[in-house]
């Protein structure tokens, strides 16, 4: 489906950490009618996460944080999470090996790319890359945790896939980033794992 969008007017209204604007636009629908519309929309820039996963052991590395937003929609904001970050620079698998490190503790040598996804597209802008990475406990260079200085007071968890994946289905994870990685590891475990099918003869 494709329609016209005419910007009217984009206003600020807030620009503290992010920028929060307020849209006037001319909306053209699908029969020709032209609606006149009103969005707020928050930018914080995009963002990278990443989730290690160590295929020989079976386990994730994930981090625990305090989040206000979802303390004020009636969880208690100790959210688990894969590690993520905002790319200030372009790069966000830059982004994504410098959150590891910092949060997790872990210097990974490779990332692999699997996904762009918008998390609220009816609010903000911010589209994460996100990004899967083959760890072992030798990539260890530090207990991690993130940095005061913002803020930060980070437990970094190390827990089996399939429990992780048991998280997802009791509750105890409830963001999205993470349990679309959760899932793709899963199936990116099985596929590992799957036995090779005998040619047809």
């Amino acid at each position: 489906m494709r329609t016209e969008v005419r910007v009217r007017s984009d206003d600020v209204l807030s620009d503290f950490w992010g920028k929060l604007r307020k849209v006037s636009f001319d909306f053209v629908r699908r029969d020709g009618t032209v609606e006149k519309q009103i969005r707020e929309v928050y930018d914080r820039g995009d963002g990278a996460a990443v989730l290690p996963v160590d295929l020989r052991r079976g386990t994730v590395l994930l981090i625990r944080q305090f989040r206000m937003p979802a303390h004020l929609n009636g969880h208690d904001g100790f959210l688990i999470e894969v590690c993520a970050g905002i790319v200030d620079d372009g790069d966000p698998e830059a982004t994504a090996r410098k959150e590891a490190e910092e949060e997790l503790g872990y210097r990974l040598s490779r990332v692999d790319r699997v996904f762009e996804a918008f998390m609220s597209p009816g609010t903000m802008t911010e589209r994460i890359t996100c990004f899967t990475a083959p760890y072992s406990p030798d990539d260890r260079v530090s207990a991690g945790g993130g940095s005061p200085d913002e803020g930060e007071d980070i437990e970094v968890l190390e827990l089996p896939l399939a429990r992780a994946l048991d998280m997802v289905d009791s509750g105890d994870i409830v963001d999205a980033k993470t349990i679309l990685l959760l899932q793709h590891a899963r199936l990116a475990s099985l596929a590992e794992t799957a036995t090779p099918r005998e040619p047809v003869r």
